[in-house]
Order: C-alpha cells, then structure tokens, then sequence
C-alpha cells in the first residue's frame, strides 16, 4: 500500500470538550442536533446520525499559534465516541465528497505551497503519499473542498526501530 495514516482528533481533545472545554476560541461548544450527512465527527471520522446531537467549535488542529494555524469550526459527537484507527484505510467521512483538498505541511506547521491541490477520493492516498515522500512534508491535511474545513491528517508510517545486529546476542 502506500504507507500512510490517517489520523483522527488526538483524543485529549475530544475529551477536553466532552469534559467541558473551550475549544480555540475560548468558547465552550455548541450543541446542534444533526439533520443526516454533512456533520463528519472529527474524532470517529464517521457521519454524526440524524437526531444525534454534535458539538460544533472552532478546531485549529496545530500545536501553537502562528500566521498559518488555519482553525475553523468542526463536529464532534455530543457522546463519547471510538477514535478512528484503520491507518491506509479512507475514513467514511472521506467518502461522502467527490474530492477534498490534499495540502502539505513542513515541520514548522506552515504550508508548503504548491502542494494544496482538490483531489478526487479515489487519489487521496497516492497522492498523500506522493506528498509524505518529499524530505519538506511532515504531514498531510485533508480539508472540505467547498468550505476549506479540516477533516483529518495524514501521516507517513515510520519503519519499526529494529534492534543493533549486536544487542540481540
């Protein structure tokens, strides 16, 4: 396959608002009840049912502020919820669009410009991999092709560290 990850909310996260966090803004959450498809749960990376009830915050999925912190307003399952954890596999909310836009980021959090391009589903994952394999991209955003919101990450699967040769003796 193509040796990549994708990668839901980090569950701190999750948990921060589900215990009554802020999100990025500062502000506590809010609560809407889902009307069916187009509520994608950041954290389980599926569609939030209608009739269930979802937070909606502002999310800025990046360690520190800085110019090109991009946030925007995400959703979150109101409940608790499973983090998503299938590494190559598209995520379902992934599949709910004809395309996404694929970006590259450096290790300093900033955009790599160039790299931002709308993607047909189908070639999220090469291309993702494509991307990972440049020495310039850390990771990858998967991001709503008509809103610009943030679905998810992509990381390149590192190698297992394997033992010295010698320390197995």
């Amino acid at each position: 396959m193509n040796n990549i990850q994708f990668s839901a909310m980090p569950t701190a996260d999750a948990e921060a608002l589900w215990s009554g966090g802020r999100d990025a803004y500062g502000r506590l959450p809010e609560t809407m009840i889902s009307d069916g498809p187009g509520h994608p749960c950041r954290h389980c990376l599926r569609n939030i049912g209608a009739g269930e009830e979802l937070f909606v915050f502002a999310y800025r999925p990046f360690p520190e502020l800085q110019p090109y912190a991009e946030t925007g307003p995400v959703f979150l399952h109101k409940q608790p919820c499973q983090r998503y954890s299938s590494d190559e596999v598209l995520p379902p909310v992934l599949t709910t669009s004809p395309d996404f836009i694929v970006r590259g980021y450096g290790e300093s959090d900033r955009i790599v410009y160039g790299t931002g391009a709308v993607t047909p589903i189908d070639r999220i994952p090469s291309y993702a991999a494509e991307l990972l394999a440049r020495p310039d991209i850390a990771y990858v955003h998967v991001r709503s092709a008509r809103n610009n919101c943030y679905q998810c990450r992509i990381d390149k699967i590192k190698a297992p560290v394997l033992a010295e040769a010698g320390a197995l003796t």
